[in-house]
């Protein structure tokens, strides 16, 4: 197993979980019913489900797409999203 990988995953998931909508309703639920194991437990079962579908979703896509090809479709859903992002925060969306 490459830990680098492990080391790498983890930081680029946490830092783009860290603050989401997610994040703000699991604060919330925890905040207003005192449940915190309760929240802790079913959030992190929601992020561990969610991750295994994306995982078993990206290693059919890598069988059955060539990698080259990925990486250019990534990079256009990064760059339109980026750029979405960017008219939304100026009122243009």
């Amino acid at each position: 197993m490459s830990m680098k990988a492990v080391y790498t995953t983890f930081l680029l998931v946490f830092f783009a979980e860290l603050g989401d909508k997610t994040q703000i309703a699991a604060l919330s639920m925890a905040a207003s019913g005192g449940r915190t194991l309760e929240v802790f437990i079913g959030a992190s079962l929601a992020l561990v489900a969610a991750t295994l579908m994306a995982v078993f979703l990206g290693r059919w896509v890598a069988r059955h797409v060539r990698p080259e090809i990925l990486k250019r479709v990534s990079a256009l859903l990064f760059v339109a999203t980026g750029g979405w992002l960017f008219l939304k925060a100026f009122g243009v969306v």
